[in-house]
This record gives structure tokens, sequence and C-alpha cells, in this order.
């Protein structure tokens, strides 16, 4: 008896578990190193403390970029709707020149991790996040910032400072198709800044962009001696996220060929893959857009042997 498998792949990023509802939370109860998180760059400037539940950062930009980073399971892209909210306290942070940033949100992980990523020059592309530069004779800012792929970008701000031990409650929001970014911060529960001053880059608005990462963000400086040195700590993460790419996914024999019915989002590209043995595998369907509703796809010319398939999901 030929056997056959269905098996969920998400092409090009990593899959962790989501509820149906499309959310993430972390709140640190345990150590994050075994719950999906890792560190790229300097390991010395994410500490998890047990006690505290919560993870100590350092930020500084005489180091090499560095983050703390957690994958969504997912892509985003201009079309989705998103939230990423975060509890923050800083307790010193000092800039030197004109300064840099200590950063939190939304990354594609190809980039930041690439050697010619500059998030103080010109070439930081993909980047939806929270930035606090203090004052270095101009006065604090803080800002919701979105970077499109061609580095166009788009920012709220507020001039306003992150005081030590107070615990800000940041939220970052994304409207589907909105080539903007929204805001809203407490300190300690009560309202201190919806990002009210808004700057968009001349001639250029924002396109489309990827994210597929959640990340603690040190940046290394312009090389100008531009510098942040920045500690605090995260208590928790929510993030609202779209629905998965591929749900209600099923295989089943119909008219002697094996079929995988899944149901689709817009703006997505499904393949049906094929293996016999789990290493190897080979498209059997051309890429078909999602509609929004069930796609079949089907392997017309199957192999003797027992077999297993899998949706492969890709943005455009």
């Amino acid at each position: 008896m030929k056997i056959v498998c269905v098996l969920l792949a998400l092409a090009g990023v990593f899959v962790v578990s989501l509820s149906p509802a499309a959310t993430f939370t972390e709140d640190f109860s345990r150590d994050p190193l075994t719950n999906g998180w890792h560190v790229f760059g300097d390991t010395n400037l994410f500490h998890w403390n047990a006690t505290n539940q919560n993870v100590e950062v350092t930020w500084d930009s005489t180091q090499t970029n560095s983050y703390f980073a957690h994958p969504l399971g997912t892509t985003l892209a201009l079309e989705d709707a998103f939230t990423v909210s975060f509890e923050l306290q800083v307790s010193n942070a000092v800039a030197f020149n004109y300064g840099s940033e200590l950063a939190v949100g939304l990354c594609q992980w190809s980039e930041v991790t690439n050697s010619t990523y500059s998030r103080s020059g010109v070439n930081s592309p993909d980047l939806f996040e929270f930035d606090y530069f203090p004052d270095t004779g101009f006065g604090d800012s803080m800002d919701a910032t979105l970077i499109d792929a061609s580095n166009d970008f788009y920012f709220a701000y507020d001039n306003l400072t992150l005081h030590p031990g107070v615990t800000y409650e940041i939220t970052l929001t994304h409207a589907a198709g909105s080539p903007s970014i929204a805001g809203q911060v407490l300190a300690d529960g009560l309202p201190y800044s919806t990002f009210a001053n808004i700057y968009t880059e001349p001639g250029q608005p924002i396109t489309d962009f990827r994210l597929d990462t959640l990340a603690i963000s040190s940046y290394q400086d312009d090389g100008f001696g531009d510098d942040i040195l920045a500690k605090g700590t995260l208590t928790y993460f929510t993030l609202t996220l779209p629905p998965p790419p591929v749900q209600d996914l099923s295989g089943y024999f119909t008219n002697g060929v094996w079929a995988v019915s899944v149901k689709t989002r817009t703006n997505w590209s499904y393949t049906l893959e094929r293996s016999t043995d789990l290493r190897t595998w080979k498209s059997v369907t051309p890429a078909t857009a999602g509609t929004s509703t069930n796609l079949l796809l089907l392997d017309h010319t199957p192999p003797s042997t027992n077999s297993c398939y899998r949706i492969s999901a890709q943005r455009p």
C-alpha cells in the first residue's frame, strides 16, 4: 500500500505555532533561548533575568549590529494589518555627537544580518520599529519608524524623554494597505505620546516591505562616533498578526489523483511539493496565486513509491 502524508512549509521563513487568532505573546517567564529566541552579534548585550522575568539589554553602538530576535512564522507586507506592543524600562541612556538610537520592532532577518546593512547609513530597508534618540543638544526624540524595501522612510515622532524608573507601554500599529506607521506610548499606565508629528521623505512615498522577525536591535554606529550607550529591560511582547497563509490543510485522492486542499490568502503564491525521502523536494505544480478561498493542487504524475507532500507558501 502506498503511503502519503501532508506537511506544511512556509518557504524562506521559520515556522512557529500561532493561535487561530494569529497572536504571539512572550512574558519571559522561562528562558527565551529555549523558547524560539536567539542572539545574533554580541551575546553580551542581552541577558535573561529569571527572577524578574525580563530581558536586560545594552544598546551599544560601538559594537557590531546585534539582535535578540524571534521569527514571526510569517512574512508581513504593505497590505497586512498588524500591531506590536511591548513594555520597556530604560535605566540609563547617553548619546554622543549626533547620537544613535535604541530600537525594538520588526525587520527582515536576511537584511539586518547582511554585512552591508547600516541603520545609521542609507542601507536599512524593511523595518518597522520604535526608536529612541537621547538628547545630544537637539532634544530627545521617540520615533515610530517605517522603511520600505527601497529604503524610503516614514516616521512619526515626539520630542519626549524616556525617564529612568518609568514603565513605558509602547504600541506600534500598521493598517492594511497604509504607507504609514502609527502608535501610542503609556507612561506608568497614563497617556504619554501618540507620535503626533509626521515626517515623510520628500517625493518618496512608502511602497511595499517584507518583515519576518521580531527583534531588540543594537545598531553599530556610522563610523563617525555618532553613538549611544543605553541600558534597559523588556518585560513582555504582544503581536497581533494576519491569519497564517496556510490554513485548513488536507489531502485526499480524487479520481485516483492525489490532491491537497488549502485555504489561501491573497498576495501569497502556493506550490505543491513532493518528496520520497523528506530531504529532497520537487515542485509538482506551478506557483499559484492565493484567492482567499480554498485552492486545490493536484499531483498528476505521482511516483510509485511512498510519498510526502507539503505546501510551500511564498510572498511574491
